[in-house]
């Protein structure tokens, strides 16, 4: 009766609550994953394509490097020639006479006349002006006379000290006053000595009234006339009577260079030539050095001698120094066109017996212009290319168009 009951009586249903996990919202990602793909797919499309780019390039250089060695380039060669044994080097220098001497007064006085102006060629001892100094010679009257009162008394001293010395044989005179003699001798040959040495001061301080020349040579300036009072001594400038310079031979100094200074030596002949001079050169030699590098300039002080007989250089001129050099090793001459400059410095194209290139660096002398000097690197038995183009390689194939021939540039000088 129980399922009666049952069907009778419909069952009650008691609502359930969903749990809260079960019914917890989702996150909507949708939207910002569709946004990141539109920045990586650009992303990486770029990425390919820059890669894709790289490829491409590296490729085609590879293939224009290929193509380049493959295809026989054709160049035009020649041969370096040899070039100077020995090198010049050419230095600045200024002319000065070989002596050159201020004159001065030893004496104060008045300028009597003076016998030399400028230009006028001297001997030493030549009267070049004369001074009158009437102190000098009223002193040097005064100091004659009393050397010949001190004479007097020195020969009166004389024969008493000796009629002395005879009486006191016979004790006729006490020693005491013989003594006194001797003494009083002694004292007038004192007196003589001193006052012959002030005659002689006197005379020499008279002498100095005549201006003459120290050396032979010629006179520059002349700084004095008749009627100028004059102090004896160097009082500066103004007190310069003449000047007198010896240019019979010219003395030239010289700053050479630090690496040239072991090349230098006492003796060897030099070249000497003047801008006013274009067409003559005057043979000079190195006569000495200081043998000493100048701290703040690096070179070595030359002297050099030119001789002068004509009197063609003057004191002050400014002229160029040749030094002859010898080259430890003969360069080579090579035209300055068949040089290149690039990364790995200085290189010229040679040609290989099996007619390719091989870029040899080269060590670069002396600029001549439109050839240049090679020093190291080449040898005079070298076929190089004339005119090489930038894109030469290493192992490059050539095709040698003519015979080659030898380098028809001049050295020149520097």
């Amino acid at each position: 009766m129980l399922h009666e009951d049952v069907a009778n009586h419909p069952q009650e249903h008691t609502p359930v609550q969903p749990a809260a996990a079960a019914v917890a919202p989702q996150p909507a990602t949708g939207k910002p994953r569709r946004l990141l793909w539109f920045l990586v797919i650009p992303l990486l499309l770029g990425m390919v394509g820059l890669l894709t780019w790289l490829a491409n390039t590296h490729t085609q250089s590879a293939l224009t490097a290929s193509t380049n060695a493959s295809v026989a380039e054709p160049v035009t060669v020649l041969h370096p020639h040899a070039g100077d044994p020995t090198s010049e080097l050419v230095l600045p220098a200024t002319l000065q006479a070989y002596s050159d001497a201020p004159i001065y007064a030893r004496t104060s006085g008045y300028i009597a006349h003076w016998y030399t102006d400028i230009g006028h060629h001297v001997h030493a001892g030549d009267l070049l002006a004369q001074i009158e100094s009437p102190e000098v010679d009223q002193q040097l009257i005064r100091s004659r006379a009393s050397l010949n009162q001190s004479q007097a008394n020195l020969a009166l001293a004389t024969v008493t000290a000796k009629r002395y010395q005879d009486l006191i044989q016979s004790d006729s005179v006490a020693q005491q006053e013989v003594d006194q003699n001797n003494q009083n001798l002694t004292s007038q040959q004192a007196s003589v000595v001193s006052t012959t040495a002030e005659v002689k001061q006197l005379e020499q301080q008279q002498s100095y009234e005549r201006v003459t020349a120290p050396f032979s040579g010629i006179v520059t300036e002349r700084r004095t006339d008749i009627g100028d009072l004059i102090n004896a001594g160097n009082s500066g400038t103004g007190a310069e009577l003449f000047r007198v310079s010896r240019i019979d031979i010219m003395r030239i100094f010289v700053s050479v260079p630090e690496a040239y200074s072991q090349q230098i030596a006492t003796g060897m002949h030099v070249k000497v030539q003047l801008t006013e001079l274009p067409d003559q050169s005057f043979d000079g030699q190195v006569t000495r050095s200081d043998h000493s590098i100048a701290l703040a300039t690096r070179t070595l002080m030359v002297e050099v001698d030119v001789p002068n007989p004509q009197g063609k250089l003057l004191p002050g001129a400014y002229g160029q120094v040749h030094f002859k050099l010898a080259s430890a090793t003969r360069p080579l001459i090579v035209p300055s066109g068949s040089i290149l400059f690039q990364a790995a410095g200085p290189q010229i194209a040679v040609i290989t017996s099996k007619n390719t290139i091989e870029l040899r660096k080269v060590t670069i002398g002396r600029d001549f212009g439109n050839t240049t000097e090679i020093t190291n690197g080449l040898s005079a038995k070298d076929a190089i290319v004339a005119s090489p183009p930038d894109y030469l390689v290493n192992g490059m194939p050539v095709s040698v168009q003519g015979q080659p021939a030898a380098s028809t540039g001049t050295s020149g000088r520097s």
